[in-house]
């Protein structure tokens, strides 16, 4: 595993480090008893090096599966043009190109990601064949959608020329939007869509320069492409509440009119939240701010913990990409080994001796329960699945919304006290990060200012 997984030899099995498709089978089988959905990540962008196909395809200029990857001749020592891979590698601080050398047939071969990861030619319409027969193999067994990999990168620009000097260091990972690639998306939700019901979903890796690029993968209301995109510039928006309104702003100004926006604080490829905000107050504030906008609101294992990112020393880092420190394991309970069988490859989070899951489940105000208080919330209001959003009036640090008739959500993103302004009404405290936690909701205001201590986050209820 080059890449943990992401270098994919087999399109059609498990890995035996996790398990097996019988394993797998069970698992699906048992979310589906307790009413939850398996999507599964699929990787279409590139293989392993490992794979059958690319083992074939690399044999010989003349093999079958030759034009399944995407080749290039030149002198040995000038790869064909100016691409940096993702992936600077463990320890490494400069992208390499994007172009190895194969001494066997005397030809580059083009990889977005690590050497280890060829990319597949999808304007070759057997690799598209290949492809989409592997989506309804896991359709088959159950999977209930596909979260997919880097899915605006499968299309390369026609004669692959050299990026102008001034992008020629980004990698070109993170620039590729051809206009070739909606077709291939309509295709693969095409298929993804005629399974009979449930319906399946579809979710795209789509890191892009800007949120008016994401907004163009939902396609258009004849030309449908992914439910959801998933749109990473939260993730680089510091904690400031006028930053998160332009942000916000700008997400439902290009998505809303095209699709159903996703937001996402943490994920596997960048620094958890609260290591980038800086303190677990703001972490737990920005939970309300993730469950109580517009959209579908997506979690990072352990941010429901309120984790932290591991510090992980140089001898222990093995992630091509630099990620390890957010990737850190779970903490189940406070044992030596936290829950886990053996020890795990990477160090624990810093949190884990106290905030471990089994410490969080038995506190009622820990970060745990305030999460699954929101998600509750969340799903038994109409308002906060679908309603109207509206900014209300408040404080220089504060900002303040309405979704439907009923309910209000505010963040203080400020060190002292700040406020928001209600609107007319009764309204009552359903949660809040920093105020007692139980059971019964506890007035607030009939309208008029409401006072927030620093680092809080809120949602009310109208009760009139």
């Amino acid at each position: 595993m080059a890449d943990f997984g992401y270098d994919v030899s087999d399109h059609l099995g498990v890995d035996p480090l996790f398990g097996s498709l019988g394993d797998l089978d069970a698992l699906i089988d048992e979310a589906h008893g307790v009413g939850l959905r398996v999507v599964l990540d699929w990787v279409p962008n590139h293989t392993s090096d490992r794979h059958p196909w690319f083992v074939e395809a690399r044999s010989s200029r003349a093999s079958a599966k030759r034009d399944w990857y995407i080749w290039a001749d030149g002198p040995p020592d000038r790869p064909p043009n100016n691409w940096k891979a993702a992936f600077t590698g463990v320890g490494g601080t400069a992208f390499p190109p994007a172009w190895t050398w194969d001494e066997r047939t005397e030809q580059w071969y083009l990889h977005l990601f690590l050497a280890e990861q060829p990319d597949l030619n999808w304007d070759n319409p057997e690799v598209v064949e290949a492809m989409l027969a592997t989506l309804r193999f896991w359709l088959d067994r159950g999977a209930d959608g596909f979260r997919v990999d880097v899915v605006h990168a499968l299309a390369k620009p026609p004669g692959l020329g050299d990026l102008p000097p001034e992008l020629a260091e980004i990698p070109i990972a993170a620039l590729l939007d051809e206009p070739a690639v909606h077709p291939l998306i309509e295709r693969i939700r095409e298929t993804v869509k005629a399974v009979p019901a449930p319906e399946r979903v579809l979710i795209g890796e789509t890191v892009l320069p800007s949120v008016d690029q994401i907004a163009a993968y939902y396609g258009s209301p004849g030309r449908p492409e992914l439910d959801l995109a998933f749109n990473f510039h939260p993730l680089r928006t510091r904690w400031d509440a006028s930053a998160w309104r332009r942000r916000i702003d700008e997400v439902l100004t290009a998505v809303a009119p095209r699709g159903w926006p996703a937001w996402v604080l943490s994920n596997h490829d960048n620094p958890r939240h609260r290591s980038r905000y800086g303190s677990l107050a703001r972490a737990r504030a920005a939970a309300v701010l993730l469950l109580a906008l517009p959209g579908t609101p997506f979690l990072y294992a352990g941010e429901e913990l309120g984790l932290s990112d591991a510090e992980v020393p140089s001898g222990r880092r093995v992630d091509p990409g630099g990620r390890d420190g957010c990737r850190a394991p779970i903490p189940w309970d406070g044992g030596p080994l936290h829950g886990w069988a053996a020890e795990p490859w990477l160090p624990w989070p810093p949190e884990a001796a106290a905030a471990h899951a089994a410490a969080q489940e038995a506190d009622q105000g820990s970060t745990l329960n305030l999460y699954r208080r929101l998600i509750a919330l969340r799903r038994g209001s109409p308002s906060l699945l679908s309603g109207r959003f509206e900014w209300l009036g408040s404080s220089r640090e504060v900002l303040a919304w309405a979704r439907g008739e009923d309910r209000v959500a505010a963040v203080n993103f400020g060190a002292g006290e700040g406020w928001v302004e209600l609107p007319p009404g009764c309204w009552e405290t359903a949660v809040s990060t920093t105020r007692p936690a139980g059971p019964a909701p506890t007035p607030t205001s009939a309208g008029g200012r409401l006072a927030l201590g620093a680092d809080e986050g809120i949602l009310l209820r109208r009760v009139d």
